[in-house]
């Protein structure tokens, strides 16, 4: 059996539950640094040396973010197809095992 409705609950999770999650953690996360560099940063002609550095973490973290939430779509769209392709496998494999059935002739 491979477990259409099991590969559509988890699809179903992703979509409503992981991916809002991550996407409004992650946009807090990079708002959270940004305001870090930016007080951390030039002011008055006098800046502190964490600024630049946490302007790259907002960087890399936003495209780690961004790889992240991809990465995301991918399996819930993977997991969609799957659990078609098997469904139809499951009944194309049920349909071929009825018509060579035996009782058919009873």
């Amino acid at each position: 059996m491979s477990a259409p409705a099991q590969k559509k609950a988890a699809a179903e999770t992703i979509e409503k539950h992981l991916e809002p999650d991550t996407r409004k953690a992650g946009t807090q996360a990079r708002e959270s640094t940004s305001a870090a560099a930016k007080e951390f940063g030039p002011h008055d002609g006098e800046g502190w040396l964490t600024g630049p550095p946490l302007k790259a973490v907002r960087k890399t973290w936003g495209e780690s973010l961004t790889r992240l939430m991809n990465r995301l779509g991918s399996e819930k769209a993977a997991l969609r197809a799957m659990s078609t392709l098997l469904q139809g496998t499951d009944t194309s494999v049920g349909l071929g095992v009825r018509k060579s059935s035996a009782l058919d002739s009873f």
